[in-house]
């Protein structure tokens, strides 16, 4: 599979771009208008940020404990099902009087079972096109998840002012209701990829096991580690420049799509292997530029050059899916997607906290230095082919390299 029409034609992956493009929307529909709310009730913009964001924070909750049922539940059911729990809980918090504390409860309660879609929606993906045609359709869904938060966010605001807040999140819910639907009635039907009953034991087993093979953790941390520091630097857009920051975001949402497409699509195989340590660099060392405090043609330029970086961590999936055996491949992608969307919090989190105490400019330049130095690190790590695993379990010797084994990172 080599072209995005090769990739349209099948059509289980139809659907599944559709479910997957409709909850984006809902989640950046309703976390704009639930974001609104708390602010307007409360004036506190920490908890306007929690209400936004907190679903990303919750999900390693989700990684520590739902995992293992990533690949032991039927995809179409778990996919819908989750789908049609955010709608439920998102027209939960439009309802008039709630307490800020019961909205933010559900905010948490949203994004634990968030790691578990995550790992049901690409390890389907996995079996929809096979392994060779993951990285095709993985860069489509991350583009689409691009194209709709930004459409998301826009018509956010316009529904916040016609509609109100509350008016909004009911939108919300109906994008999910939606998302449910188009999940039921287009994916097919297919058996779970492993056998057992999931519980939080076997998500921690199956955790243990996948982070006991040292090149796949090496793999796991050049995702999670320099992709956090650098979403800290674009958190800091706003206090670098308040009057542009939109222009940095849409520099950086501009850069990502280029490198989507690029990767997957553009580049063949040997180029991409080739390519794939510079693409990790280059995710950080333009944000360098910032120690010099560059005026805003020059800062845009950096930020869209680097966010083309982010496409390295499609390698890295495809580097992961084949350390892995295939009965757990939702686990480890979900494993990977809650990790991302942790270490990206907590790289905000740092970002606000060295820019308190120093400056914007010197917060993304001490941070782009670190993912610099972080990738350096693990590059040894990531060199040669991968031998993909021979037996079913996730850990053990079955996923080690034909080099001698490196130390631990």
């Amino acid at each position: 599979m080599h072209t995005y029409r090769d990739l349209f034609r099948t059509p289980a992956f139809t659907a599944l771009f559709g479910a997957a493009s409709l909850q984006v929307a809902g989640q950046t529909v309703g976390g704009l208008a639930l974001g609104s709310l708390v602010y307007a009730s409360t004036g506190s913009p920490l908890l306007s940020a929690l209400a936004m964001f907190g679903p990303s924070l919750a999900q390693v909750v989700g990684a520590l404990t739902l995992l293992s049922a990533a690949d032991r539940l039927p995809p179409r059911a778990a996919l819908a099902g989750l789908a049609l729990f955010l709608g439920l809980a998102t027209a939960v918090q439009a309802t008039p009087g709630l307490p800020t504390a019961a909205a933010l409860a559900l905010v948490i309660a949203q994004g634990v079972p968030a790691a578990l879609g995550g790992g049901v929606r690409y390890g389907l993906l996995t079996e929809i096109l096979s392994r060779d045609g993951y990285l095709l359709g993985r860069s489509v869904l991350n583009m689409s998840a691009g194209v709709c938060q930004i459409l998301g966010y826009a018509l956010g605001g316009l529904l916040v002012a016609v509609l109100s807040p509350r008016g909004t999140l009911l939108v919300a819910a109906s994008l999910y209701a939606l998302a449910a639907l188009v999940a039921r009635a287009g994916l097919p039907r297919r058996p779970p990829r492993a056998a057992g009953r999931p519980s939080p034991r076997e998500t921690m087993r199956g955790n243990a096991a996948l982070w006991s093979s040292v090149p796949r953790r090496y793999v796991y941390l050049a995702l999670w580690v320099p992709n956090g520091l650098i979403v800290g630097c674009e958190a800091l857009f706003v206090p670098y420049d308040p009057g542009h920051a939109g222009v940095l975001f849409a520099g950086a949402a501009l850069g990502m799509l280029a490198g989507d497409v690029l990767t997957g699509r553009l580049l063949p195989p040997r180029l991409r292997a080739r390519l794939a340590a510079p693409l990790r660099l280059l995710l950080a060392a333009p944000y360098l530029v910032f120690a010099l405090r560059p005026g805003l043609p020059y800062a845009v330029a950096a930020v869209a050059l680097a966010s083309v970086g982010f496409s390295a961590s499609l390698l890295l999936q495809e580097r992961l899916m084949a350390l892995t055996p295939e009965t757990s491949s939702g686990h480890a992608l979900g494993l990977h997607t809650a990790g991302m969307l942790t270490t990206q919090g907590l790289g905000a989190v740092l970002a606000g906290g060295i820019a308190q105490a120093t400056s914007p400019a010197t917060a993304m330049t001490v941070l782009a230095a670190a993912s610099v130095a972080v990738t350096l690190r693990l590059g040894r790590g990531l060199r040669g082919e991968p031998v993909s695993p021979t037996s079913a379990s996730p850990g053990g010797d079955a996923c080690t390299t034909p080099r001698p084994r490196p130390r631990t990172p």
